[in-house]
C-alpha cells in the first residue's frame, strides 16, 4: 500500500508542479472518503489537478460547468419517456461518476448547489421518487472563486459542512512558474500521467484507512477542539459534529500515507486547519477586525493542550 501511494503521488507531479502538498491533502481526502473544496484565483490549475486523479487512478470523471442558469437534473438527472419501452427511462446526470468536478460552484444558484448535498451525502440521487447510486468510490472535487468575485455567492454553512477539507492552490513559486512554462512548451504534462491504481484500489485502501487505530486520548483531543471552537466569542457557528468526524479521518488517513496504522496528535494538527476552517462561522465584528476563519484555526490550535500518546504500546 505504501509503494502505492508513492506511485500516486509520484504521476501527480508530473502535471501538477510545485504542489506537493496539496496534491497529498487530496489524496487524503479521496482515502477519508471525503469531498475536496478547492478555493482560488481562476487558472491556477485546479481543473489540471482533477483530470490528473482520473489519469492516475483510472477513475471514471465527469466535469460540471456552474453557471446562473444551471438546474439540478444537471447533477441528478432526468427521466424521458421512452415510445418504445411505453415507459419513462432514466438518462443519468453528471454525479453518475467516480470523480465529479464541480467547476465555479459558486456561480449557481442554490437550488442546483442543494442538489449536491445528497450525492455528497447519501452517495445517492433520487429521481422521480426512485433512488439511484452512484459508483464506488464517488468523489466530489469542486472549485469555487473567492467570494466578492464577479456573479458569485456565499455557500450555505449545510453545504460547506459537506466538505472534508478545503485547500488553496495559491501561484506557484519562482521556479515551479518557469518549470511549469517549460513543460507546457511543445507537450501537455497530463500526457505523461499513467494509470498506477484503479477504483478497487481506491476502495481497498479506504477500507484501510478505516482501520487505523485512534486512542482515547485522541478522540478526547479533537473533541476539546470541536468544543472549544464553540465557546469562541468571534464565531457563531463552531466546529460540527461532521467536522469532528471528518478530523478524525483525515488524521487517520494521514497515518496510513505516512505508514502508520495509529493516529497520533501530530496527525490531527496537520489536517485541523484544512478540515476545520471553512466550517467556522465567525461574527460580523470578528471580520471587520480582520480576523478570518484560517486565523481563528491556528488560535484554537495554540489553546487547546496536546495529549501526550505512548506509541510503544
Amino acid at each position: 500500500m505504501e509503494n502505492k501511494t508513492k506511485q500516486i503521488l509520484s504521476q501527480l507531479k508530473l502535471a501538477i508542479i510545485g504542489k506537493d502538498e496539496i496534491l497529498k491533502k487530496v489524496y487524503m481526502a479521496i482515502l477519508a472518503n471525503g469531498h475536496v473544496l478547492l478555493e482560488d484565483v481562476p487558472g491556477v490549475g485546479k481543473t489540471t489537478l482533477a483530470i490528473a486523479f482520473s489519469k492516475a487512478l483510472d477513475l471514471d470523471y465527469k466535469r460540471v460547468q456552474f453557471t446562473s442558469d444551471s438546474v439540478p437534473s444537471d447533477i441528478t438527472g432526468f427521466c424521458v419517456f421512452d415510445k418504445a419501452q411505453n415507459k419513462f427511462v432514466y438518462q443519468q446526470g453528471a454525479a453518475m461518476t467516480n470523480l465529479l468536478l464541480a467547476d465555479e460552484i459558486n456561480r449557481t444558484s442554490s437550488k442546483t448547489q442543494s442538489a449536491l448535498l445528497e450525492t455528497m451525502e447519501e452517495r445517492q440521487v433520487t429521481v422521480d421518487g426512485v433512488t439511484h447510486e452512484l459508483p464506488k468510490p464517488f468523489i466530489v472535487l469542486a472549485t469555487q472563486n473567492p467570494v466578492g468575485s464577479a456573479g458569485t455567492q456565499m455557500l450555505p454553512a449545510s453545504q460547506m459542512d459537506r466538505f472534508m477539507i478545503r485547500l488553496k492552490m495559491g501561484y506557484p513559486d519562482f521556479q515551479s512558474q518557469v518549470n511549469i512554462l517549460k513543460d507546457r512548451h511543445t507537450d501537455n504534462p497530463l500526457d505523461s500521467v499513467k494509470t498506477v491504481a484503479n477504483a478497487d484500489d481506491i476502495i481497498k485502501m479506504q477500507n484501510a484507512v478505516r482501520l487505523v487505530h485512534i486512542e482515547d486520548d485522541i478522540y478526547e483531543y479533537v473533541t476539546r477542539l470541536a468544543e472549544f471552537s464553540r465557546s469562541l466569542e468571534d464565531v457563531e457557528l463552531g466546529i460540527s459534529p461532521r467536522g469532528a468526524l471528518n478530523l478524525c479521518g483525515m488524521a487517520k488517513a494521514n497515518a496510513f500515507v505516512n505508514g502508520r496504522d495509529y493516529v497520533v496528535p501530530d496527525d490531527v494538527r496537520y489536517v485541523f486547519t484544512d478540515v476545520c476552517a471553512h466550517r467556522l462561522v465567525i461574527t460580523q465584528r470578528a471580520r471587520l477586525a480582520g480576523k478570518d476563519s484560517a486565523l481563528l484555526a491556528k488560535e484554537i490550535l495554540n489553546c487547546v493542550p496536546v495529549p501526550t500518546i505512548d506509541t510503544r504500546k
